[in-house]
């Protein structure tokens, strides 16, 4: 629980420095690049990447659209953007780079502390907040070790072979944890363990 609660706050300081650094260029970007289809769903890809949250992308295509500033049509490639974008995150957890992760939180704190320029603190700080998601990450991973061989664990993992039965667990964690990545996170971490 302490890794995972790692995980999220690492979340959460990456997503909220990157909508700092990055904002409001984000914003202008969405809107030059939704002219149509195929590039609204590039633009829902990259800014969900960028800032790591779906949700704020949803939130900003929602707030264009209030505006006049986007249709439908583009929205809903920006959406289907935002879906594919939610899955990079899995992909940099898959790529196990947990062994980095304190080298990240230092760097991130040196360049956070030591720069003066807005713009390169709030840099430093979503460097940080990686290297968290990546330590939390390895926390989970030592922690979950002993479940290997705890039989009530195991057994319980087993009834996941119920597709419906993975599905509602996850939903509901999801719902619980609000991170769609802090889900698929665990899910990674349970799966390299052999669960």
């Amino acid at each position: 629980f302490g890794g995972l609660a790692l995980f999220l706050f690492g979340m959460d300081q990456l997503t909220h420095a990157l909508k700092k650094a990055a904002g409001g260029r984000m914003k202008a970007l969405l809107a030059r690049l939704t002219t149509n289809r195929f590039k609204a769903t590039f633009a829902g890809t990259l800014v969900t990447a960028v800032v790591q949250s779906s949700s704020v992308t949803t939130v900003l295509v929602v707030g264009f659209i209030s505006a006049g500033l986007m249709t439908l049509t583009q929205s809903v490639g920006v959406i289907m953007g935002a879906n594919i974008g939610t899955t990079i995150t899995a992909q940099i957890i898959a790529f196990n780079v947990t062994q980095y992760a304190l080298i990240l939180v230092a760097l991130g704190f040196a360049v956070q502390s030591l720069i003066k320029r807005k713009q390169a603190r709030y840099y430093g700080l979503g460097l940080m907040g990686l290297g968290m998601i990546f330590f939390g990450m390895e926390l989970m991973t030592e922690a979950t070790t002993p479940l290997r061989t705890y039989q009530p664990f195991v057994d319980l993992m087993r009834q996941m072979d119920n597709p419906a039965l993975g599905l509602l667990v996850s939903a509901a964690f999801t719902a619980v944890v609000q991170s769609s990545s802090a889900t698929t996170g665990v899910i990674i971490v349970l799966a390299s363990q052999g669960f």
